[in-house]
C-alpha cells in the first residue's frame, strides 16, 4: 500500500510550546552541570591551596591521606578533518551560510511555514498550503527583520503561492535544473521546522519522478523524495544541491497510518522546475494559464469496479465528451482503472490536447468507449 504524506507546517502555539519545553530542558540542564563544576571547582582550589602552600619547614604541606597530584599530560592537538571529507564538510558549511538568508518564516492565523526569496522585488514562493485561506502574512527574515506580506497569486493543483513583501537588500535564491539531479545526490533542507528558524537537515535524493498525494487528495507529479527529514514547519523551504542551487521545495513528509504515523527519512520536495514554471505565470499575472497539467472537469469517489463519476463541471472536456455522473471509468487506452487514485495518477502522465479512449460504465449497465480530448488544468 503506498504510504500517505502529511503537509510539513506546524500550529502556532505547538512551536512556542515546543521552544519552551526545549529551553527548560536545556536550561534544567546546564543548571545541573553549572552545580556540577561548581562543586568540583571548589574541592580542587581547596585541594591545590593545601598542596601548594609550603608549611613551616617550606616543604609542601600535604593532608593525611591526599598524594601528590600527578601532572596532567597535554593532550594532542584534535587534527582538522582532511582529504574527501573534509573537502565535504567546508562546501557543507559553505552552501549552508549562503543559502539561510535565501530562506524565511512566514506565519498565517493557522501556524508557520517558510518560504524562498524569488528575487529583489521582494517575491516569495512557497507552498499553497502554507498560504491557505489567508491573503496577509508577517514574513520573518533569518536576520530576524519582520515585514508584512500579500499573497500574489496561488495555484493549488501544484501546491505552489507567491507572497510579496516590501524590503531592500533581499538576497534571491538561485533556482537549479532539477531534471539534472541522480539519486544519490547530496541535498540540504533548508526551512523552519516547528518555529526553529533556520535549522537544516542532510540527505540525498532517494528517487525522483514520484507522483505522490497530498492529504486533501490533490495529486503532485515530477516530485523529489529525499532522505532529508522534512519536519512540520519545512512546508515552503529550500531544498538546495551542494552548489546552493534550489533544486526542490519540501512539501511532505510520509505517512502510514499502519506503521503508527511517520515513515523517517522519506521525505518529498516539489521539484524547482515545476516550481518556477508556476510561480513565473503567478507573478507575471496572477494566475496559471499554462500548468502543462491535464484536465477532465471531474469529481471522483471509489467504485468496485473503478473510478466513480461524483460530479461533472459544466463545459469542461469530460462534459463535452458526453460523461455524466454517475458514470464509472473502468479503463483508460485499455488499462484498467481499479480506484480513483489510479485515474488521478493516470491522467499525470498526460499533458492539454492529449485525446484518451475511456471505458465507461453508464448507470444503466451499459458500456461504452467515449474518446476524450484532455484540457488545461484552471487551477
Amino acid at each position: 500500500m503506498a504510504p500517505q504524506t502529511r503537509r510539513r507546517m506546524t500550529g502556532r502555539l505547538i512551536a512556542p510550546i515546543f521552544s519552551l519545553l526545549f529551553v527548560g530542558v536545556v536550561a534544567a540542564a546546564c543548571g545541573a552541570s553549572t552545580g556540577m563544576s561548581t562543586t568540583l571547582g571548589l574541592k580542587a582550589s581547596a585541594a591545590a591551596a593545601a598542596v601548594a602552600t609550603p608549611g613551616p619547614t617550606g616543604a609542601a604541606n600535604v593532608p593525611a591521606g591526599l598524594q601528590l597530584a600527578t601532572p596532567t599530560p597535554t593532550p594532542a592537538p584534535v587534527m582538522a578533518v582532511s582529504g574527501a571529507a573534509g573537502a565535504l564538510q567546508d562546501q557543507m558549511v559553505s552552501v549552508i551560510q549562503a543559502v539561510k538568508p535565501e530562506v524565511v518564516q512566514i506565519e498565517t492565523s493557522q501556524g508557520l511555514g517558510s518560504g524562498i526569496i524569488y528575487d529583489a522585488k521582494g517575491d516569495i514562493v512557497t507552498n499553497a498550503h502554507v498560504v491557505g485561506t489567508s491573503t496577509t502574512f508577517t514574513v520573518t527574515l533569518s536576520n530576524g527583520h519582520s515585514y508584512p506580506g500579500k499573497l500574489v497569486g496561488t495555484y493549488v493543483p501544484d501546491d505552489i503561492a507567491v507572497i510579496n513583501i516590501s524590503a531592500t537588500g533581499l538576497i534571491p535564491a538561485t533556482f537549479g535544473d532539477s531534471s539534472a539531479l541522480s539519486v544519490g545526490d547530496f541535498v540540504l533542507a533548508i526551512g523552519n521546522p516547528l518555529g526553529l528558524q533556520s535549522s537544516v537537515t542532510e540527505g540525498i535524493v532517494s528517487a525522483l519522478g514520484r507522483q505522490v498525494s497530498e492529504p486533501n487528495g490533490n495529486a503532485l507529479p515530477d516530485v523529489i523524495q529525499t532522505s532529508a527529514a522534512i519536519n512540520p514547519g519545512n512546508s515552503g523551504g529550500a531544498l538546495v544541491d551542494l552548489q546552493g542551487d534550489v533544486v526542490g521545495i519540501p512539501t511532505l513528509a510520509a505517512t502510514d497510518a499502519q506503521l503508527g504515523g511517520s515513515a523517517p527519512g522519506i521525505g518529498f520536495a516539489i521539484s524547482s522546475n515545476r516550481a518556477k514554471t508556476i510561480a513565473d505565470q503567478l507573478i507575471s499575472g496572477g494566475k496559471v494559464t499554462n500548468s502543462g497539467r491535464s484536465y477532465m472537469g471531474v469529481k471522483l469517489s471509489d467504485a468496485p469496479n473503478g473510478a466513480l463519476i461524483v460530479t461533472v463541471v459544466a463545459g469542461a472536456p469530460a462534459a463535452t465528451a458526453g460523461i455524466v455522473a454517475g458514470d464509472v471509468i473502468v479503463a483508460v487506452d485499455g488499462t484498467p482503472i481499479p480506484d480513483s487514485q489510479t485515474l488521478v495518477d493516470l491522467m499525470l502522465t498526460h499533458h492539454p490536447g492529449d485525446v484518451v479512449k475511456m471505458s465507461v460504465q453508464h448507470q444503466n449497465g451499459t458500456n461504452t468507449t467515449i474518446s476524450l480530448t484532455l484540457g488545461q488544468n484552471p487551477g
